[in-house]
C-alpha cells in the first residue's frame, strides 16, 4: 500500500533534532552541542525503524560519523558518497527528510537508499557496495577539470572492502593524486561478520599490546641512564617508527598512496570534526580509518553477534529487539523460497561431498547458513566479491568439485563476465542458484532481480531454469547438481513459496522440456517461473467469470526452450502470451519470439510478450502491490488476456509490452 505522510513520532520530544532541517542548521550548532545531536538521532532512528522495519544496525552504527561529516563540510557543495545505503538513515534525517522516515521502504516512500532525485545531499545514488571511491574520484576529477574547490568524501564500510573494485579505484587515486577524502568504517562487519583477511589484521594490531609493553620497558630503562639514555631513547623512537610502519594498517594504504590517519575512534563525534578539518588541509588522496560498533546504541542490536540487527522486517519491541508478532489469519505460512533451497542443498551435499556452497558475503541472505552450520568444509564466503566467487566456482568445477554459487540475481550482474569467459566458455560445470529474482519488494530497484534471464540466455553454453514451485526448485537443485556439459543457472524469487506439497525423494527435470499445467482451447499462457502459478489462477479467474479456457504452460526454462512444446502452441492457438517476472526486452518472450519468427506458421499466430517494463525502473514497495500494479497477479494477467483476445473488462490496468 502507498506509503502514510503522518508522521509516527512527535519531533518536538528532539529539541535539537527539530532544529535541524538542512545540514546548514547543524552548523550553526556549537560543537559542545553535537553529543546531544547524535543521541536524538540514534534514538529518533530507533523509534522510528523499531515501527516499520528497515535497514537497521549500520545507520546506528554511522551516527557520529554523519553528523561530523555534515558538521565539518560545507554540504552539499561538499560531495559526500556514501557506499550502499545501509548507512545513510542518519544522513537522510539531517538531510531533511526526518519526518518522512516512516515510510521508508514502502511505495511512495522514501528510498531505502540513496537516491538522486530524492535529495540534493544524494550525491550518487547507492544500492551495491564497493562504488563509493570511484565515484568520488570521477567527481572531484570533474571537480578538478571545472576549477572548483570543495572537497569529496567517500564514506565506504569494511565489508566493502572485500569489492576488487574498492582497490581498482584506491590504486587510481594514488595515481591522480586528486585531493580526496576516504572514510573507512572499520566495524568488523559488513551484514554478517566479515570475511577480510585485512579486518583480521586491524584486529590484532588494535588488540596487541607487546609492542606498548616493550616501548615502555625501554623508556624505564634508558630514564635511568643520564645522558646515554637520552641517546638510546632517540634511536628507540627511530626504531620504532620504522617498525610501526611495517606492523600498522597504514602501510597498505599509504603504499597506494594515500595519507593514512587512524584507525580512530568513529563514536567521538567531536574528535571526528577536528579529524575531518584536519584533513581538509591536505593536498591529496586522504584515507581516515575510524572503528565503529554496528547497532551503536540499542542493546539488542549490540547482543546481536551474528548481524547486529541489520535490518528489521516489521514492528519490533524496544527492549527485547524481537519483531512484534502480527495477527495469523491464514495459519503457518509457507518456507521461503531461500530456505527450500539451502535446505535441499544440505540434504544433496550430505549425499556428495564434492557439492559446495559459495556465498558473496549473504550466508542468512541466501539461506546458506545451513549448510555452514551442516557442513562447514563445505562452505566458502568470499566476502563482496562476486566476480571473485564466479572465477573461484570455475576454479574448483576443474578439479571435480560441484560449485553452487548462489547469489542475489541484482549482485551476479557484477559477475557477468566471468560467467562468460571463466565459466561458460570453458565448458565448465558451475551451477548459478540466483535468489531474489524478478520483484524483490521493498528494497527497489538496485535489489530488483529484473535481468537475470535477459543476461543469461544470451551466454553461450548455459542453461537457465526457473521453478514454478518450492518442489520444482528441489528438482532443479538436484538437476543442476547433475548437469555435467557446462554452467547451469536457475532462478527463484524473494519471500515464500506456493505452500506445495513437497517430496523427499528428488527427481530429474529433462533439460529443455516444458509441461502443460492446464489445457485449454481459447488461447494459451507460456508461464515462466513463479508466473506459472498465477497464470494457472487467472485461468481459473477467466474460465469462472467468463468462460474463456486457458492451457497454461509451465516453461521451465529459458534456456532451451522446449521448441516442440512451442510449436505445438503456436499450431494450435492462434492467440498466445508469454509471461515473465523479468523485463520483457531480451527475456523469455523474446526468445519464444525468436523461435516462432523463424518458423512457417510466424504469420498465423499473434503473440503478447508480457513482463516487467522494458524501459521503466520499477520503484520499490510491497511485492504483491508492486506486481498488481503491473498487471503479473492473477487479476492483472487475467485482465491483459481479455485486452489481448478482444474481451472488454471494468478496470483497465497497465500493459507491460
Amino acid at each position: 500500500m502507498p506509503s502514510s505522510d503522518q508522521p509516527l513520532v512527535n519531533i518536538n520530544e528532539y529539541p535539537l533534532l527539530k532544529l535541524i532541517d538542512s545540514p546548514h542548521d547543524l552548523r550553526r550548532l556549537e560543537p559542545t552541542q553535537l553529543r546531544q545531536v547524535c543521541a536524538e538521532v540514534r534514538n529518533y532512528m530507533i523509534d522510528v525503524i523499531t515501527q516499520v522495519g528497515g535497514h537497521f544496525g549500520a545507520g546506528l552504527g554511522v551516527v557520529e560519523l554523519t553528523v561530523a561529516a555534515h558538521y565539518a563540510f560545507n554540504t552539499p557543495k561538499d560531495r559526500l558518497v556514501f557506499d550502499t545505503g545501509h548507512q545513510g538513515y542518519p544522513h537522510k534525517i539531517l538531510t531533511g527528510r526526518k519526518e518522512r522516515l516512516h515510510t521508508i521502504r514502502q511505495q511512495g516512500g522514501l528510498s531505502p537508499f540513496l537516491k538522486q532525485e530524492e535529495s540534493e545531499y544524494d550525491i550518487f545514488g547507492a544500492g551495491h557496495a564497493t562504488t563509493s571511491i570511484s565515484a568520488a574520484l570521477g567527481l572531484a576529477a570533474a571537480r578538478d577539470l571545472k576549477g572548483d574547490q570543495g572537497h569529496v568524501v567517500a564514506i565506504i564500510g569494511d565489508g566493502a572492502m572485500t569489492g576488487g573494485m574498492a582497490y581498482e579505484a584506491m590504486n587510481n587515486c594514488g595515481l591522480q593524486k586528486r585531493r580526496i577524502i576516504v572514510v573507512l568504517n572499520d566495524n568488523r562487519m559488513s551484514i554478517a561478520p566479515n570475511v577480510w583477511a585485512i579486518s583480521n589484521y586491524f584486529t590484532q594490531i588494535a588488540q596487541t599490546t607487546i609492542a606498548q609493553k616493550l616501548r615502555g620497558r625501554v623508556w624505564d630503562l634508558t630514564g635511568e641512564m643520564g645522558t646515554w639514555g637520552d641517546r638510546f631513547r632517540r634511536l628507540a623512537s627511530r626504531i620504532e617508527n620504522g617498525v610501526r610502519a611495517v606492523i600498522t594498517p597504514g602501510i597498505l594504504f599509504e603504499a597506494l598512496g594515500f595519507h593514512y590517519f587512524g584507525p580512530e575512534n568513529g563514536h567521538n563525534v567531536t574528535k571526528l570534526v577536528d579529524l575531518f578539518n584536519f584533513a581538509k588541509a591536505i593536498d591529496g588522496p586522504v584515507l581516515l580509518h575510524v572503528t565503529t560498533e554496528k547497532g551503536k546504541g540499542f542493546a539488542p542490536a549490540e547482543a546481536d553477534a551474528a548481524q547486529r540487527l541489520h535490518a528489521l522486517g516489521g514492528p519490533t519491541d524496544k527492549i527485547t529487539g524481537k519483531a512484534i508478532a502480527t495477527p495469523n489469519s491464514g495459519g503457518p505460512k509457507p518456507p521461503k523460497w531461500q530456505v527450500v533451497f539451502g535446505q535441499a542443498l544440505v540434504e544433496l551435499a550430505q549425499q556428495n561431498p564434492r557439492i559446495v556452497g559459495i556465498t558473496a558475503a549473504m550466508p542468512d541472505g541466501t539461506s546458506l547458513d545451513l549448510l555452514q552450520k551442516a557442513l562447514p568444509n563445505q562452505f566458502f564466503d568470499v566476502g563482496i566479491a562476486e566476480e571473485h566467487a564466479v572465477t573461484f566456482a570455475a576454479g574448483m568445477a576443474v578439479e571435480g568439485a560441484i560449485p553452487v554459487v548462489a547469489i542475489y540475481s541484482t549482485f551476479l550482474q557484477r559477475g557477468f563476465d566471468q560467467i562468460v569467459h571463466d565459466c561458460a566458455l570453458q565448458h565448465l560445470p558451475v551451477v548459478f542458484a540466483l535468489d531474489r529474482a524478478g520483484i524483490a519488494g521493498n528494497d527497489g530497484p538496485t535489489h530488483h532481480g529484473a535481468l537475470d534471464l535477459s543476461y543469461l540466455r544470451i551466454i553461450q553454453d548455459i542453461v537457465v531454469m526457473a521453478p514454478k514451485d518450492e518442489q520444482e526448485l528441489r528438482d532443479m537443485l538436484f538437476t543442476a547438481v547433475n548437469y555435467k556439459q557446462g554452467p547451469i543457472a536457475f532462478r527463484y524469487p524473494r519471500g515464500e513459496g506456493y505452500g506445495v506439497p513437497m517430496r523427499k525423494e528428488f527427481q530429474q527435470i529433462p533439460i529443455g522440456k516444458a509441461e502443460t499445467m492446464r489445457p485449454g482451447r481459447d488461447v494459451a499462457i507460456l508461464a515462466i517461473g513463479d508466473m506459472a502459478w498465477r497464470a494457472h489462477q487467472a485461468a481459473e479467474l477467466l474460465q469462472a467469470a467468463d468462460g474463456i479456457s486457458c492451457e497454461v504452460v509451465n516453461a521451465r526454462f529459458a534456456k532451451p526452450l522446449d521448441t516442440a512444446m512451442i510449436d505445438q502452441l503456436c499450431t494450435r492457438f492462434d492467440k498466445v502470451i508469454t509471461l515473465e517476472n523479468n523485463v520483457v526486452a531480451g527475456g523469455f518472450g523474446s526468445a519464444v519470439l525468436e523461435h516462432v519468427a523463424t518458423q512457417p506458421y510466424h504469420e498465423k499466430v499473434s503473440i503478447k510478450v508480457h513482463g516487467l517494463p522494458a524501459n521503466d525502473f520499477v520503484e520499490h514497495g510491497n511485492s504483491e502491490d508492486l506486481l498488481a500494479e503491473l498487471d503479473l497477479m492473477p487479476e492483472g494477467i487475467a485482465n491483459v488476456v481479455r485486452d489481448f483476445i478482444g474481451l472488454p473488462h471494468g478496470v483497465r490496468h497497465l500493459v507491460s509490452f
